[in-house]
């Protein structure tokens, strides 16, 4: 299990060595390194120094100053904005998607571009998002994306449309999302001094539907990585771009 893979090819070609299936929730792509600003599509855009710019401006929440400040960075790149990204982009998913082993299921991260998944995903790697399967006699219910916050990442829904595709997966024994359920110790990162954006809508259906697990990453550093509600296990199951660590569920 993995999740917030961020480029990090080289140790998800070998997550699921041993295991009988990896699952991802979500954000292949890097855009920025915010623990090494030369990392990412951004930097090998406009280079470090513009990256160590943009990082302390969105760590310090000063959102608007940051979008102006990219705007005018992009006004100097030639061609169009979103075809320069896309390209970067499909780059890195021809890398991860050649580093899936065969099973793989997979659901989008908030910074992923869904669109593109289907020309990449191959035979062994199956994408979900509102959708259940069953994997080892357990059924799976995964929901990808993020809510909508300031930094307007690609793959942000509004509150409606994330709680419908919940309701779409309905009971399951194991319930695989991208963000983590709104509890202030799950959603809290230590490193970037703030809140990222958990789901209400997570939260009700965990205490409604009580699922064995409740599995999700998005949040790099949080307060707490596990903790219980009601009858159900809530684990982050880790920054795999920093720790090319894998988390084992096992049964």
């Amino acid at each position: 299990m993995v999740s917030d893979v961020h480029g990090n090819a080289r140790d998800l070609a070998r997550a699921g060595d041993g295991a009988d299936a990896l699952i991802c929730l979500g954000d292949l792509v890097l855009f920025l390194d915010y623990a090494d600003h030369s990392r990412g599509i951004f930097p090998d855009l406009f280079g470090v120094e513009n990256a160590d710019r943009i990082v302390a401006l969105r760590t310090a929440r000063r959102f608007e100053e940051a979008r102006e400040f990219g705007r005018r960075l992009w006004a100097g790149v030639e061609g169009d904005r979103a075809a320069v990204i896309e390209r970067a982009v499909r780059k890195q998913y021809a890398e991860m998607f050649a580093a899936f082993p065969t099973p793989t299921y997979a659901t989008y991260g908030n910074v992923d571009m869904p669109p593109l998944w289907s020309e990449y995903a191959g035979p062994g790697t199956t994408v979900l998002d509102g959708e259940r399967v069953e994997i080892g006699g357990r059924v799976f219910g995964f929901v990808g994306g993020g809510l909508r916050t300031p930094m307007r990442t690609p793959y942000e829904i509004s509150d409606e449309e994330y709680a419908a595709k919940l309701e779409a997966v309905g009971e399951v024994d194991v319930l695989c999302t991208h963000i983590p359920p709104e509890v202030p110790e799950l959603v809290y990162d230590t490193v970037a001094r703030r809140f990222e954006r958990g789901s209400r809508a997570l939260l009700d259906a965990i205490c409604r539907t009580r699922p064995r697990y409740a599995l999700f990453g998005h949040v790099h550093q949080p307060l707490v990585r596990r903790m219980r509600i009601g009858a159900t296990e809530c684990v982050n199951v880790g920054h795999f771009a920093g720790t090319g660590k894998p988390w084992a569920l096992e049964w």
